[in-house]
């Protein structure tokens, strides 16, 4: 089990950028898939961004693709969700997320409207504005 907590969110304008970090407490981090979901109207949890345990595979919903890039520094048992050409669309309490299913398995799920995540983060509010 892992416990997680956000912070970096914030109040900025269209075209700025903000970066949110997670910090896990507990054991074995670096073995957890690590994501990013925020709700959405339509949806309660939108899936953001994932990255698997090692960093090398990682995965974006379309609308962020090219503006927003998931990492992980496992030394430092942190993951980070760097957001840069903020738009008003974008706004809502960001929530990251982490599990031990595999990658793969994650994404099927994902696709099917579930998340596949264990752990939940206690939230950050991003506000964007015209």
């Amino acid at each position: 089990q892992v416990v997680l907590v956000e912070s970096g969110g914030g109040l900025v304008h269209t075209g700025g950028s903000l970066r949110l970090s997670c910090a896990a407490t507990g054991s074995g981090f670096s073995s957890y898939i690590v994501a990013w979901f925020r709700p959405t109207p339509g949806k309660e949890r939108e899936f953001v961004a994932a990255l698997s345990w090692s960093g090398a595979i990682a995965e974006y919903t379309e609308s962020v693709k090219g503006r927003f890039t998931i990492s992980r520094d496992n030394p430092k048992t942190t993951t980070y969700l760097q957001m840069n050409s903020l738009k008003p669309e974008d706004t809502a309490i960001y929530y990251c997320a982490a599990s031990l299913r595999s990658f793969q398995d994650i994404m099927n799920i994902v696709t099917t409207g579930g998340t596949g995540m264990d752990f939940w983060g206690t939230g950050a509010l991003v506000t964007v504005s015209l």
